[in-house]
């Protein structure tokens, strides 16, 4: 593959703008197993490499070739899952650029979220330019669990949580809803797992109980835990195994 295609399927601008950034010395490559440290300084934009576990550098920061981005996100709350934000900042600009830039089908640049976390709501986020998986990972068929840590405004009474394990009828919906599991861990705190995807799901439906939502964190997606050292705002690549992990899950 020619280093401005690797550069360009990267995120790093058009192939013109990768082509220039080749030819003025900004970019580095280290092939697999390449040993020298320094990696190999590469001024010809044509030349070709495997990209297999190749890494590269541009103006001296390093990345891996992903032939797709699967990306990890611990979301902060004041933050929308849009490229087009109404009101607070989009997660998006919490990415490099190449992130955001990768070349992708029609009008759709980027990772996207797989997805979508209300603006006051934390927690783990999974964000991927691949299609195949975004489908897998988000179809109702799969049912992939997704736990929330749930504080609320008043204190939780038992059978609140028998009615979310049981079912409730939120507006605007002709079936019950409930919940996969629903376990009480203090006074005014649910650990709530769903396997649909409904707008406002968690919240609506600790409404539809008599109760109020204050907090809500997501920190499991299938069988994956957010990391207690990824912090808020902060991301980092999926590994090959959580990412089979998320695809098969349940």
């Amino acid at each position: 593959m020619q280093l401005q295609d690797i550069l360009y399927s990267q995120g790093f601008g058009t192939r013109r703008v990768c082509c220039g950034l080749i030819q003025q010395g900004h970019v580095r490559v280290w092939p697999a197993g390449c040993p020298d440290v320094d990696g190999i300084e590469c001024l010809d934009p044509l030349q070709s490499f495997e990209p297999l576990d190749l890494w590269f550098s541009v103006n001296g920061e390093r990345w891996p070739f992903q032939e797709h981005a699967y990306i990890l996100m611990h979301k902060p709350t004041g933050t929308e899952c849009s490229h087009k934000p109404a009101v607070h900042p989009s997660i998006y600009t919490l990415l490099p650029p190449p992130l955001r830039q990768r070349p992708g089908r029609g009008a759709i640049s980027g990772v996207q979220a797989v997805g979508r976390l209300d603006q006051d709501t934390t927690g783990m986020l999974v964000l991927s330019d691949d299609g195949q998986f975004i489908h897998k990972t988000t179809s109702p068929k799969k049912k992939v669990p997704k736990v929330y840590k749930v504080t609320t405004k008043h204190e939780i009474r038992p059978e609140q949580v028998r009615q979310l394990v049981e079912g409730v009828l939120l507006h605007d919906e002709s079936v019950r809803i409930a919940a996969a599991e629903c376990k009480q861990t203090a006074s005014h705190v649910l650990e709530l797992t769903l396997t649909q995807g409904k707008f406002h799901q968690v919240k609506r439906m600790v409404a539809a109980v008599g109760n109020r939502v204050e907090q809500l964190h997501r920190f499991r997606i299938g069988v994956l835990e957010l990391p207690e050292d990824l912090g808020p705002g902060q991301w980092r690549w999926l590994q090959a195994e959580e990412i089979d992990a998320l695809t098969q899950s349940p």
